[in-house]
């Protein structure tokens, strides 16, 4: 099938990268690679503690997803971004290695469904002597799992990906650096370097109030910014927003006739017009955050 293809290629893909890079001892680790490691440490021995769990209970369907999501979302999308050496620069050997060990346990995982394709990138991952195979060889048992540093990676990947999605929609090209500001506090302080690099920062620091005309996320219960001073055309930049404005009011318009409509909720499904106050509470709350952008933008 086409995913099963996609997820082979992933898997080729993320072999090859790593095993391009130049590799050096004497080159220090990262503050963001040591705190990456630590993460993907405690999230693969937690994913295969539920893997023997769930084989145990021969859920087996469900025992490929955890894995999946593993390889696809923590391994390939977000702990080699993190760890990626600058273009033309070598990998602390520490890394290098670590993240290997990493791929070694991925493929014990990925074994009993993928047997050809692990089998192979198990051989030349590393030197390997003659009659040796994965299909025999031991998986190192699954450590300790710090359920903190889990959790606080998903604040930590919610905040980089507002920040990527506010550069993608004001057009700011990756090579300008951008500053971030967290509103009273921020929760994730520790994990800086990582945000740092990931969003291609030149500071994050904690404020009492946004800066005006900031592109504004929250993420829990702390507000987050991003100033963007000259880096828009704030004309351009108003017109888009009244745009979205006009339209997200039409919509909301549409969404509470709907809920105005007496024959309407009295014969609707409960979970239907709860889906519909939704939409009206969504688009209330981003008609609100447009208003109040707009209104920044026109003071700044």
């Amino acid at each position: 099938c086409e995913q099963g293809r996609n997820f082979n290629n992933k898997i080729w893909n993320a072999f090859r990268l790593v095993k391009g890079w130049e590799v050096s001892a004497e080159v220090e680790v990262p503050e963001a690679a040591a705190l990456a490691m630590k993460w993907f440490e405690s999230k693969q021995n937690a994913v295969a503690l539920e893997v023997a769990d769930l084989f145990s209970k021969y859920r087996l369907s469900e025992a490929l997803m955890a894995v999946y999501k593993l390889f696809w979302d923590e391994f390939s999308s977000w702990y080699l971004e993190m760890i990626k050496p600058a273009y033309g620069q070598p990998i602390s050997k520490v890394v290098y290695d670590t993240t290997i060990g990493f791929f070694d346990n991925l493929l014990h995982l990925l074994h009993p469904f993928m047997p050809f394709i692990t089998e192979e990138l198990w051989q030349h991952i590393v030197d390997r002597k003659d009659g040796e195979s994965l299909m025999v060889s031991l998986m190192v048992a699954p450590g300790k799992v710090d359920e903190a540093i889990v959790q606080q990676f998903e604040v930590v990947k919610e905040i980089i990906s507002n920040v990527r999605s506010i550069r993608l929609q004001k057009n700011i090209a990756q090579k300008e650096a951008l500053d971030l500001q967290a509103v009273g506090e921020n929760p994730v302080a520790a994990f800086n370097a990582i945000i740092t690099k990931m969003c291609n920062l030149s500071s994050i620091a904690v404020v009492e109030a946004k800066a005006d005309g900031a592109a504004a996320f929250m993420v829990g219960t702390t507000e987050y910014a991003v100033p963007l001073g000259n880096m828009i055309d704030v004309e351009a930049e108003i017109a888009r927003m009244e745009a979205e404005l006009k339209h997200k009011e039409g919509f909301l318009q549409g969404v509470l006739k709907k809920l105005s409509n007496e024959k309407f909720v009295n014969n609707a499904p409960a979970a239907v017009i709860e889906l519909e106050r939704k939409k009206q509470a969504d688009a209330e709350s981003i008609i609100k955050s447009l208003k109040e952008s707009i209104a920044a933008l026109k003071k700044a």
